[in-house]
């Protein structure tokens, strides 16, 4: 609690004491007349309680006057309570302002207890860099390192800034960033970004970017600015309280003057101070704090929550069009598959598989293709290019080379076919090598893109969730992008696309969808920026230390597991959830003690509950979003 709460609270205690005395001195147990009897002099007393709690809401009520913004809820309050004070009614009028400000003490404590949770889960700014210089290290401001400068880190220590490790070995914890409990190792030849804390080794790391340019950096800029985007929900609200606290208050006017001017006329009494409590106690029934404060904080809670899961939204509005979506597309490459060649098989060989991939290995040695690297690391030995020589790539077909004197051709059929061999199909989906020795089939090797372990099951769970149509775009040929469609259970793929058929794609997508349902498009934000940005919602996936995805995203997605698209999603739908609830509770609960207030059955102590009470209650509903549950 800061000082400022503290001292609301202390002028609530000191008012709540006031109020239980002074009404037991005026009471009728106790014999003392000039009190108990004497109007004049109990309304003395009571303003003393009434100003040590509520000269701040008359000071804000008459400064709102002055400059012409008359209508919010301190001039409600200020109203409603001044009126009671001068038609008798004391206790109510403190009672009101003391719950009042109660209300208001618990919604600013929400308020700070989200932000401090959201700083808690996002403290990852460092405070300082271990700069190696000749003497040793020195200890400088983050900003003040330059590019290429090597830094040291510490077991315990946050990486300050982006770089790459020179030495040393350790387990960084990325929690922090991307919502994972499990360290990650690292060592020499591994980028790591700002943010992560070392668990264990001391780390030289040469930095690669300017802290202003880090990861923590852009993090920290995109949370701070997440909430200037705001939801259709919150400009309702911001519109509706706009021009629904002039219409409450004229409306409490015309309740407090019609209808006695229409008993007088009809020759009944006029009952002037029956029917001004009404309006009062309208006024006080009508104030929308509980949608003002509740609706904003729900937004607010829920970005947090989801910061903490490793989700970061740039603003309320994506998050209200995340939580109707209705249509996803993928990106093949990086999103639903590693990303990454593997050697999945090995067919119709002649010889053991070790010695056909130590053969297709050296062969490919002077490769720097992906899938030379991928059989390469089948291998997973040492390559002696001593045993290599007259190596000839042949484009588009593949390579030949002699390996320990004996001819290798290793590429796709058409180097088969050009060197008059006899070769196998393949029915397995991926990359296939033939390798032919001295003329002679010897094999071929199957090489794929591997599906990512969750990329099924999230998959699955999208449907359960409310995502009915799921789209696969890849620049792959139909037959694996077909396979990979088939198996994780994707309801439409477009093969053997460019980058620009990608957009087109998308842009047919939107035009055919109705206009209430959101599409959202997940890529790895690095090559997939025109895309992302096309889409209702643009999702970047396994972005941790992506320039790119962080800049065109709507949404990032700090690890590359598919299963937090499905966590992302439900957050949305749960904050949204949340939004509606109050929204219906507070204008629900409002209407019929309105009806109640002008009809007269309503007094103060219903309408404080209409309005403290309403917004107490809505307040606990909004914090319910910061809450984010592990899978």
């Amino acid at each position: 609690m800061n000082k400022k709460q503290k001292k609301v609270l202390t002028r609530i205690i000191i008012s709540t004491i006031l109020l239980v005395v002074i009404g037991l001195l005026t009471s009728e147990h106790f014999a003392i007349p000039v009190l108990s009897d004497n109007r004049w002099v109990q309304l003395v007393l009571y303003i003393i309680p009434y100003l040590v709690i509520g000269y701040d809401i008359l000071k804000k009520a008459i400064k709102g006057i002055k400059n012409r913004q008359v209508f919010d809820e301190n001039f409600l309050m200020a109203v409603a309570t001044v009126g009671a004070m001068v038609l008798g009614e004391y206790r109510e009028g403190v009672a009101v302002m003391l719950f009042y400000q109660i209300g208001e003490l618990f919604q600013s404590y929400a308020v700070g207890k989200s932000r401090r949770n959201i700083s808690e889960l996002m403290d990852i700014r460092p405070d300082y860099a271990n700069v190696e210089t000749d003497e040793g290290t020195t200890q400088v401001d983050p900003d003040e390192v330059e590019i290429g400068t090597v830094i040291v880190v510490s077991p315990g220590e946050k990486i300050p800034i982006d770089g790459i490790i020179i030495e040393g070995n350790a387990s960084v914890n990325t929690s922090a960033l991307t919502g994972e409990s499990v360290p990650r190792n690292a060592t020499v030849g591994d980028e790591v970004i700002s943010g992560c804390i070392n668990m264990t080794g001391v780390l030289k790391i040469k930095t690669t970017k300017e802290f202003g340019e880090s990861t923590v950096s852009k993090i920290l800029d995109l949370v701070e600015n997440a909430s200037s985007k705001k939801s259709r929900s919150e400009n309702f609200i911001s519109r509706f309280a706009h021009f629904y606290t002039p219409a409450v208050c004229y409306g409490a006017l015309a309740l407090a003057l019609l209808p006695p001017i229409v008993r007088m006329v009809m020759g009944l009494p006029a009952d002037f101070g029956d029917w001004v409590y009404r309006a009062l106690t309208f006024l006080v029934i009508s104030c929308p704090c509980a949608l003002v404060i509740s609706i904003p904080l729900t937004f607010f809670a829920g970005i947090g929550g989801a910061s903490r899961a490793g989700v970061l939204v740039k603003g309320s509005n994506y998050l209200e069009a995340l939580a109707g979506v209705k249509h996803i597309v993928f990106d093949k490459t990086g999103t639903l598959t590693k990303g990454i060649f593997e050697v999945t098989g090995i067919h119709h060989n002649v010889k053991e598989d070790d010695e056909l991939l130590d053969i297709a290995a050296h062969a490919e040695c002077f490769s720097n293709h992906p899938i030379a690297k991928s059989v390469q690391a089948a291998h997973g030995k040492g390559i002696d290019k001593n045993r290599v020589s007259d190596v000839e790539e042949i484009s588009g077909k593949g390579i030949v080379a002699k390996v320990d004197g004996k001819q290798v051709a290793i590429g796709n059929s058409k180097l088969m076919e050009q060197y008059s061999v006899s070769f196998h199909e393949c029915h397995h989906v991926g990359t296939i090598l033939h390798i032919a020795i001295e003329g002679e089939y010897a094999g071929h090797i199957v090489i794929s893109d591997v599906l990512k372990e969750n990329s099924k099951n999230a998959i699955s769970r999208l449907k359960k969730i409310g995502v009915n149509h799921t789209v696969m775009l890849t620049g792959d040929i139909k037959s694996v992008a077909d396979y990979i469609a088939e198996e994780l259970g994707i309801s439409e793929v477009r093969s053997e696309l460019l980058p620009g058929d990608k957009v087109h794609r998308v842009e047919e997508l939107l035009e055919s969808k109705p206009d209430k349902e959101k599409l959202a498009f997940v890529g790895d934000g690095i090559n997939d920026a025109p895309v992302l940005s096309r889409a209702d919602v643009g999702i970047a996936m396994g972005a941790l230390g992506s320039d790119a995805a962080i800049e065109a995203a709507d949404i990032v997605l700090m690890d590359d597991d598919p299963l937090k698209i499905v966590k992302a999603i439900a957050i949305a739908k749960k904050c949204m959830r949340i939004v509606y609830e109050n929204i219906y509770f507070a204008i629900g609960v409002k209407l019929v003690c309105l009806v109640l207030g002008a009809l007269g059955i309503a007094n103060m102590w219903i309408a404080i509950f209409a309005d403290v009470g309403v917004m107490v209650i809505a307040v606990i509903n909004a914090i319910r979003a910061l809450i984010v549950k592990k899978d």
